[in-house]
Parts: C-alpha cells; structure tokens; sequence
C-alpha cells in the first residue's frame, strides 16, 4: 500500500459535478471563485484529500482551477487528485490523479507516469474493485453504495455488502462513494471502508465547514 494512499485515507471530497455546468453559463472567475470558497472551507472542516472531477472543461481553465487547488490542498496539507488528465497532475504538482472505467488502465498508466502519481480508479461492482486492484492502483472509489442522482447511470446501488465483501480480498484503500450522507458514514466504515468520497453531501451544505467536521468525526 502507497503511504500516499494511506495519508489520504481521512476522506476524499470530490470538487462538485455540477461547477461543469455553471461554468458554461456564469462567468467562469465567478463560478471557480464560488467553487475554491466552498472547498476552503471543507479543508478548514478537515478534509484531507480534493478530487478534482472536472476533466471535460477547456484545458485553460481546467489548468487555472487545479493550480489554485494546489495552491490550496498545500496550505492545508491536503492532497489533490485530478480526473483522468495525468498532464494537467503533472503540470499542478497533483499528488495524483483518478482514473473511470473508460480510461488508461492504472497498469498502464504506472509504465508511462513511473511513480510520479498515485493512483485512483472508480469501480461499480466487486469485479472492478479486485480488476483494479490487480491492475496497481493505489486506491478505489467503489460505488454507488446508495442510490443519488449523480450516479444514475452506473444502475442500481451496490450496497453496503459489497464493500465488505471487497474488503476482504483487497489490501489497497476503499473509499465508498455514491449517495454518501452523514447519517450513513457510521454504517459504511462499519463495512470496512477506509473513508468516503462525497460531493454535495459536504458541498451543498449550507454550512460547508460544520458539514465537514461532522464528516470527519464520523469516520474517527
């Protein structure tokens, strides 16, 4: 196991699906400026890992945004994952990057990135977490455990049996994602997750900071 994936084991806090869209459709400085805020006060809260989702926006700007992640994750002493774009990692100092079904296979990737990068794979069902595994990632997303409209297209709920099951075969970090609440996080570790990914469940808060904190508490 990574001692990178293991410092990263406190929780990851995905940056918002929904910042693509507002980009296209507000000011972009205003919409990254809103997004930055929200993940500062997540960091202040005690997140210690940002994963920054947005690889389908204009290279520029995806850039901007992730050397301002970095900038921030460093100040705290947090990671930064960056989705899929292994240059833009490189480019930002990322500490690594998170790869979906559809991309280079983390095996793959080790040969071209040598050990630059850690690396983080999405899985939806146990065949992928152990394929992943196998393959040398340095960590899984495994999900969606509970139903949420974010991950409508990856099917039904895989449950939290799943995660035990996994568990049991796999050495590397597991992070549940997918439908993730604070009421739901005592039962996910409890199945042996090593922490969470969650997205609106901390960054839709109204609070981003208490929301954060409580979060954190949860998983000690």
């Amino acid at each position: 196991m990574s001692g990178g994936a293991e410092d990263a084991s406190g929780g990851l806090t995905p940056a918002s699906d929904d910042f693509r869209e507002s980009a296209a459709s507000e000011d972009f400085r205003e919409s990254a400026a809103r997004l930055v805020a929200a993940v500062e006060e997540a960091l202040k809260g005690g997140v210690r890992a940002v994963q920054l989702r947005e690889k389908d926006l204009p290279i520029r700007r995806l850039l901007a945004l992730a050397q301002t992640l970095r900038a921030l994750t460093s100040r705290y002493g947090a990671r930064l994952f960056i989705n899929d774009r292994a240059d833009v990692a490189l480019c930002v100092g990322a500490d690594g990057v998170h790869l979906g079904g559809e991309s280079i296979p983390p095996d793959a990737a080790r040969r071209a990135w040598g050990g630059k990068l850690l690396i983080g794979v999405s899985a939806h069902c146990a065949r992928e977490a152990y394929a992943a595994s196998d393959k040398g990632a340095d960590f899984i997303t495994l999900g969606p455990v509970f139903k949420t409209p974010l991950k409508l297209q990856y099917g039904e709920p895989v449950g939290l049996e799943v995660i035990s099951d996994v568990r049991a075969d796999v050495k590397i970090p597991i992070f549940a994602i997918g439908g993730i609440k604070a009421e739901n996080v005592p039962a996910v570790i409890q199945h042996k997750a090593d922490g969470v990914a969650v997205i609106s469940g901390i960054l839709s808060a109204e609070n981003v900071f208490n929301e954060a904190q409580k979060f954190m508490k949860l998983m000690k």
